[in-house]
């Protein structure tokens, strides 16, 4: 039995593209919060700008703090009064962003799999979001937080995919080996490279296939091969 299965979240349990996705939940939240004085096309920039700062994070903090950080810095003005809202943004509205996605109740398939499989089980999702659009998204995939043993959010990690040591994160708050754990994503470089990096076992999930050059030498199929492959571990 493995140490641990870990399932990237979009494009993975959650099958979508991403450039539709993003696009439509910026909109999305660019509505919610005009009233604060945020504008579509200023808001998107400072967040583009929070991501690149947290993509670039070591582990010296929360890759939350380097988003705020980032954001409020790029608009010219202090944000973090305003996270409450945003917070908000994800507990309603954000909901309305399940309509960019395509979910499958093979997701729910995989981790019950996963569980019997596995000592344990992570939702290894980049970690760029906070913990409630992580839930928001679970729910549209029919999956719980109690689902996993670990969740990866902005709040709770300090580094980002594909940065190997996202992965030596995971397996050091677990305290287990890289050479235990089986990583399941839909990117070739983010979830597969960079896991195989620090030792892990990789599954391509090629449904909603983001490539990489080289592509990387791993075990990849569509959700009913990556059913297949988990009833033979």
């Amino acid at each position: 039995m493995l140490d641990a299965i870990l399932f990237d979240l979009d494009g993975t349990l959650l099958p979508m593209d991403n450039d539709v996705f993003t696009e439509g939940y910026f909109k999305l939240l660019a509505k919610s919060v005009a009233p604060l004085g945020y504008e579509y096309k200023s808001m998107s920039y400072a967040m583009w700008k929070g991501v690149a700062a947290m993509l670039k994070n070591d582990g010296r903090c929360r890759n939350c703090e380097l988003f705020w950080d980032a954001f409020g810095e790029t608009l010219g003005i202090d944000c973090r009064a305003h996270i409450p809202y945003f917070d908000e943004f994800y507990t309603k509205e954000f909901h309305r962003a399940i309509e960019f996605t395509q979910p499958t109740a093979k997701a729910r398939i995989a981790v019950e799999l996963a569980k019997k499989k596995a000592g344990r089980v992570v939702l290894a999702t980049n970690p760029l979001f906070p913990r409630v659009a992580v839930v928001a998204r679970l729910s549209w995939a029919g999956l719980r937080p109690e689902d996993f043993d670990l969740i990866t959010d902005y709040e709770n990690f300090g580094t980002c995919k594909p940065n190997p040591a996202y992965y030596r994160e995971i397996t050091d708050t677990l305290g287990i080996a890289p050479d235990r754990c089986l990583m399941i994503g839909n990117n070739a470089q983010e979830d597969v490279v960079a896991a195989q990096a620090v030792g892990m076992s990789t599954f391509l999930l090629d449904d909603c296939l983001i490539p990489f050059d080289p592509i990387p030498q791993t075990p990849q199929g569509n959700f009913d091969e990556l059913i297949d492959y988990l009833e033979n571990l």
